[in-house]
């Protein structure tokens, strides 16, 4: 049988590299045996710590087990995200809380080129569509000529004096022909008709994924596109341009105290407390877990502030209380972050600004809305 090569030369020098990476031994302690493990072997024992590092992960921080936070957490134990492992490991050394809104965060700015292409992939569709829609409204008209030529045709024939056979069986064979030619076209029609429904429900699906089904505001996608937008009419008007982020205070102890279910209707408050204050040059998304982000066009820094600062006071004077339990949640409170968004790079800079101001908000005590550059 047929063994790996590095075994038979030096197996005391592979299993320290083992060691080294984790799979076997420490590879300072020779003294000690060192195992060696065949390659399958060693394979599955990476397989299984991997997974173990990503559930201990998920569970140490009460994150859900999503599709995304499962490809979140195997880019940090699986080398695949260097720079989001050394964020969650300062994170840790500052005494902070690793929470779902701070890996929302820390992802936000990571390549869309799965949503770029999901995209392209509805437009082509969307060019197929019309070009089928086009195709067979021509065909369906060419038919319909078609089909009203062969009638007139056949009435002629039928009615012609002295027809032969000849005649009657032609007219016989263009009858056929007709009932073909209108059968096709009902058909096209039909197939218009699923292009049109096919044409609706893509338009009700690509705005489905441009709003959160809880809280029916707008999702981090589409807030993106609307900054992108109000971003470069601003610069060209010469208007400000401000945006914020807001987070609820404490929002993880509604939802051990209350449940989850409690806590997606605190959710729903606080989004409807932020759209009294949105217009049409002020835009609330929610942007992950509790955590929303808004815009605002037309105000400076110190105005966003005091209109977000308004809203932030108006919430916490509200006695709100569970219907489902009649416990009262207590006071329910958000802090946010404001920057300006040509005082920075870019408009993602601007929202790390805002994120940054959020923080700084969190650690001033919570309950209130920070200036980005304002560390008082």
């Amino acid at each position: 049988m047929k063994t790996n090569a590095l075994h038979e030369t030096n197996p005391a020098a592979n299993g320290r590299l083992l060691g080294w990476l984790g799979f076997g031994r420490n590879p300072l302690e020779e003294d000690e045996p060192v195992p060696v493990f065949p390659l399958e072997d060693a394979t599955r024992m990476a397989r299984r710590r991997l997974l173990e590092q990503m559930n201990l992960f998920l569970l140490e921080n009460g994150l859900e087990i999503t599709p995304d936070n499962l490809t979140v957490t195997h880019g940090i134990y699986a080398g695949l995200n260097p720079g989001l492992r050394r964020k969650v490991d300062r994170l840790r050394e500052d005494g902070h809380t690793l929470t779902q809104a701070w890996i929302d965060r820390a992802t936000a700015n990571d390549d869309h080129s799965e949503d770029v292409d999901i995209e392209m992939l509805v437009q082509q569709l969307e060019r197929g569509i019309a070009d089928f829609t086009q195709t067979t409204s021509t065909a369906r008209d060419t038919t319909r000529d078609y089909g009203d030529a062969l009638a007139q045709h056949v009435g002629q024939l039928e009615s012609a004096p002295d027809a032969g056979d000849i005649i009657s069986e032609l007219a016989q064979y263009a009858r056929a022909m007709l009932q073909r030619s209108r059968k096709a076209e009902a058909e096209l029609r039909h197939s218009e008709e699923e292009a049109a429904s096919l044409r609706r429900n893509l338009d009700r699906a690509r705005r489905d994924a441009q709003v959160d089904f809880l809280t029916g505001l707008p999702n981090r996608r589409a807030f993106e596109v609307q900054l992108e937008r109000h971003y470069r009419e601003a610069e060209a008007s010469g208007e400000p341009l401000c945006v914020a982020f807001c987070d609820i205070d404490h929002f993880k102890l509604v939802n051990d105290v209350h449940g989850h279910e409690a806590g997606d209707r605190i959710l729903c408050v606080v989004a409807k407390t932020l759209s009294r204050i949105s217009g049409e040059k002020c835009h609330i998304a929610r942007h992950g877990g509790e955590e929303f982000v808004m815009l605002f066009r037309g105000s400076t820094p110190t105005e966003a502030l005091a209109k977000l600062d308004e809203a932030r006071a108006d919430l916490a004077a509200r006695k709100l209380v569970n219907r489902r339990t009649e416990q009262p949640f207590g006071q329910i409170t958000f802090s946010g972050g404001v920057a300006n968004v040509f005082c920075h790079d870019s408009p993602r800079a601007a929202l790390a600004a805002a994120d940054d101001a959020l923080y700084q908000a969190k650690e001033s005590g919570r309950n209130q809305i920070k200036l980005a550059g304002d560390r008082g």
